[in-house]
């Protein structure tokens, strides 16, 4: 996610309507201050870790055409690309950000019969109908199927197994775009307009090499 913060407009006092944008989906306008992720980089972090397990056929199921689902699609696609690992876009399905919107589209990957060895998907709540889509299919995780999710909301560490998943800074986002709003409420000058949080890989146990044929 991003989060983006907009001076108040004429007229407005602090504690007088709430003139911030947070968390905009899509592209933040020239000149406003936001703080953000680096979900390019989450992405790649995501599929070059399953593609240096030996992952060959790696699936992402991705969300809308948000900035940042776009920028975590990106990422993948670029690995790919790296790896020499050819691009099958039905391997790719774009689809809602629930728990039922992953597993309905797992279940269509699955049923393939070059199914993927590994799935990447745009958040958690995708991964977790992921593991639901391979329990149904008789498959196992991670000895059959490689699973990554994208945010690292807590629940996942405590999943069957514990999810692989791309760590977003939200609590340091959130203490930045505080700090960035009572700057600008303050009329101070900012030193730089748009802030980017690095994410992280998180190793768990749903990730491992794919199964040999």
């Amino acid at each position: 996610m991003t989060s983006a913060i907009s001076p108040p407009p004429p007229g407005i006092e602090p504690g007088h309507g709430d003139p911030s944008v947070f968390d905009p989906m899509d592209d933040v306008p020239d000149g406003v201050p936001y703080v953000g992720a680096t979900h390019f980089k989450g992405g790649r972090s995501a599929a070059r870790h399953v593609a240096g397990l030996g992952h060959r056929r790696i699936a992402m199921i991705s969300g809308p055409d948000h900035a940042f689902c776009l920028a975590r699609a990106a990422g993948y696609r670029s690995v790919l690309e790296t790896a020499g690992l050819p691009a099958d876009l039905e391997l790719i399905i774009r689809t809602g950000l629930t728990r039922e919107d992953g597993q309905a589209a797992a279940d269509k990957l699955l049923a393939r019969p070059d199914r993927p060895t590994a799935i990447f998907t745009a958040n958690d709540l995708q991964a977790l109908g992921v593991y639901q889509a391979a329990r149904d299919a008789g498959l196992r995780i991670p000895e059959d199927l490689s699973v990554v999710g994208y945010d690292d909301v807590p629940v996942v560490a405590w999943a069957d197994p514990p999810l692989t998943t791309v760590h977003q800074p939200l609590a340091e986002m959130a203490a930045a775009a505080t700090e960035l709003a009572l700057k600008l409420g303050r009329g101070e000058q900012v030193p730089q307009l748009g802030l980017e949080i690095a994410t992280r890989l998180v190793v768990r146990e749903s990730t491992a090499s794919p199964p040999q044929d």
